[in-house]
């Protein structure tokens, strides 16, 4: 009978109906994987992604802590005693020193490359009427590209145009670190700082600065004419904006261990102005790891994600044990509950 029933369900299917035939595709009667979801499935399934994510947490976690950091605030100390009280007039002073010494203690061995980030907080790259002040073409074109309306303020100059445009370039960030440890200068890398795809696509080597801070009006760094954009990297490295006010941009590299007990000498020029808006600059030294630099939150998440699904599949499995469900239990059926009316 049930050989029978299959042959008549299948010449149905072929027959023409209104002179169109009823296909399987449009009957939705095509062989397909269709897993039930039985209480074992799914608390297995829970179980299953707790056993994993947590694991891989506490191994993302171990990894962002062998990373070390050394994080170091200059912006107050490094304001002289006579201008603690009016900084903005300190940073805007030309005639007054902006040299600054800082005496970092290595408390553990750092193992090389040792990357050399500046922190800036309360800086909001990312306010939109910032980020749009600048011109893609212009970067990557030069002066062939004369459209640049997006980058006023900072769009022309004395009648002629700026070269790299925009509020983006203006602000350049021009404090300066020179690191030594006893008597030895320690060399920084400042080559491969930025992405290769920036330096290679977005920025045009035949393109060099033009008209760049020549107003009355300076903001930040000032930028090598005799070099094209694409191989100022200090400059690439600024230009992708962050996605949060505080935020990490890499200066360069140090190439050589730093032993526990070691004390870096940091020369720096202390010209940026975080004043105005009440911002702060960092000076970061930090070693990596095979996940990256130190930020736990990557395993913190996963812990997270796995003790939920361990605590639901516990939920899951007393409510099964609790009130057990045979499988197929026709009585579950909307007409054959009691509560529904006839």
């Amino acid at each position: 009978m049930d050989h029978r029933r299959q042959q008549q369900q299948q010449q149905l299917i072929s027959m023409d109906v209104d002179g169109g035939a009823i296909h399987q595709f449009t009957q939705q009667t095509l062989p397909a994987c269709k897993p039930v979801l039985t209480p074992a499935w799914v608390i297995g399934t829970f179980f299953l992604m707790g056993a994993v994510f947590i694991p891989v947490g506490l191994i993302s976690i171990h990894a962002s802590q062998s990373v070390n950091e050394i994080v170091d605030r200059y912006d107050i100390d490094c304001v002289p005693d006579t201008f603690k009280s009016n900084k903005i007039a300190y940073i805007k002073n030309a005639s007054t020193p902006k040299s600054c010494h800082r005496y970092l203690k290595v408390d553990k061995p750092m193992k090389a490359p040792i990357y050399i980030y500046y922190q800036l907080d309360n800086f909001y790259q990312n306010h939109r009427r910032y980020v749009k002040s600048r011109s893609e073409d212009q970067l990557l074109h030069g002066l062939r590209y004369n459209k640049t309306s997006s980058c006023e303020p900072q769009a022309f100059e004395n009648g002629l145009p700026i070269v790299p445009c925009g509020l983006v370039a203006w602000s350049l960030f021009n404090d300066t670190y020179s690191f030594s440890r006893g008597t030895k200068k320690l060399k920084v890398e400042r080559k491969n700082i930025a992405w290769k795809s920036d330096r290679d696509h977005k920025f045009g080597t035949q393109v060099y600065p033009f008209n760049f801070q020549n107003g009355s009006f300076i903001g930040g760094g000032k930028l090598d004419k005799t070099i094209p954009l694409s191989e100022q990297e200090d400059l690439i490295v600024w230009m992708r904006t962050a996605a949060f006010p505080s935020f990490r941009k890499l200066y360069g590299r140090i190439e050589e261990d730093l032993e526990e007990g070691d004390i870096v000498v940091v020369r720096l020029m202390n010209n940026y102005n975080t004043y105005s808006f009440g911002g702060t600059k960092m000076l970061v030294l930090s070693t990596s790891s095979w996940l990256g630099g130190k930020n736990s939150f990557l395993g913190v998440a996963y812990i997270f994600v796995g003790s939920s699904s361990i605590l639901i599949a516990l939920i899951f499995l007393l409510l099964h044990v609790k009130n057990p469900r045979p499988y197929g239990d026709t009585t579950y059926l909307s007409g054959n509950r009691k509560d529904i009316s006839s």
